[in-house]
């Protein structure tokens, strides 16, 4: 006999407690540990004069927050893009998109058009774009060419982009955190104008839930259902290439979140496309705070970038997922 898997409602609860606790845990945790008994007093009875207080209202809540939307944002990208294609590689960072987003920022700001985040953020997204459609133009449809086509492409941008902040690298001395794709530094950036985004595009994608379930039965079926089909995966790849270049705007290339969150809440959401968004709107935050928390441990002095943590995870997943796919292929 075998285990029924939870619920997604008891997935979804699950999913918040543990995203209490790694808030928690983040506010507590860095280079000099605060006891959990401070962190609720500093965010309910802020003293100015409490070096513990202005450590976490300060420095790590803002940061905390920032991991929370990028994580949303990217589990979101990723979930949409493996639903709508039915292609679990399918994720920003596997495919370029993410590298391509951080390419067109540092183009941007090499030629000083890219000043205000307002312009980071519609620089990102189009480059996203357009990674997105030169990788889909490669790889078409088949999973395994996909990979081939957007690690090539992101080597190649990375290696075009790191050559751009080596030839100017006062330019781009606010970028070096960004640039591996790190919170650290960032964490005291405005958040309003990427919360709104995100905020649009999770509404966006839930007013999606329905066509995008009847295009997983396949175009003629969705068809018969009265879905406009090309809207509807005109309007996915719209809000996934937002939420990816919005977060990569924001926190720099962050590989793997896209790929490691809908994979492991996909059991879960019982083949509904609804729960998977989301508990992958959930997951996308527990992951990235987690990771960022555990890359201020690992090592003795600064910081290890989220995006090296979120590497380490999602690599050996995603070979698993590759092999998976080559022992399908082959049966």
């Amino acid at each position: 006999m075998t285990l029924r898997h939870p619920g997604p409602l008891v997935a979804l609860v699950a999913l918040g407690a543990a995203l209490f606790g790694a808030v928690v845990w983040s506010l507590s945790i860095g280079k000099g540990d605060l006891p959990s008994g401070s962190v609720l007093p500093a965010l309910l009875r802020y003293d100015d004069h409490d070096a513990a207080h202005i450590i976490v209202r300060q420095v790590r809540l803002p940061r905390t927050l920032l991991a929370i939307l990028v994580g949303a944002a990217l589990a979101l990208a990723g979930a949409l893009v493996q639903a709508l294609t039915r292609n679990p590689l399918a994720e920003p960072g596997v495919l370029g998109v993410t590298f391509g987003a951080s390419f067109a920022v540092v183009v941007a700001t090499a030629l000083g058009v890219a000043a205000g985040q307002g312009m980071q953020m519609v620089v990102a997204t189009l480059g996203a774009a357009l990674a997105t459609a030169v990788v889909y133009a490669v790889g078409r449809a088949d999973p395994l060419r996909l990979l081939l086509a957007g690690t090539a492409f992101s080597a190649l941008v990375a290696s075009l982009s790191l050559g751009i902040r080596l030839l100017d690298p006062d330019a781009f001395d606010d970028h070096r955190f960004w640039a591996v794709g790190s919170l650290a530094g960032r964490d005291q950036q405005p958040l309003t104008l990427p919360t709104i985004v995100v905020v649009v595009a999770v509404v966006v994608a839930l007013v999606l839930v329905r066509p995008l379930s009847a295009l997983e039965m396949g175009d003629d079926v969705a068809h018969g259902l009265g879905v406009r089909v090309g809207a509807t995966r005109t309007g996915v790849l719209v809000v996934a290439t937002v939420l990816a270049g919005v977060a990569t705007a924001i926190a720099g290339p962050i590989a793997f979140a896209g790929l490691i969150v809908p994979h492991l809440v996909r059991r879960f959401a019982h083949g509904s496309v609804g729960w998977l968004i989301v508990l992958s709107l959930a997951g996308g935050p527990v992951l990235l705070v987690a990771a960022d928390t555990v890359g201020r441990l690992v090592l003795p002095v600064g910081d290890a970038p989220v995006a090296i943590v979120t590497g380490v995870l999602g690599g050996p997943l995603l070979a698993w997922v590759v092999r998976r796919q080559g022992a399908e292929a082959a049966s």
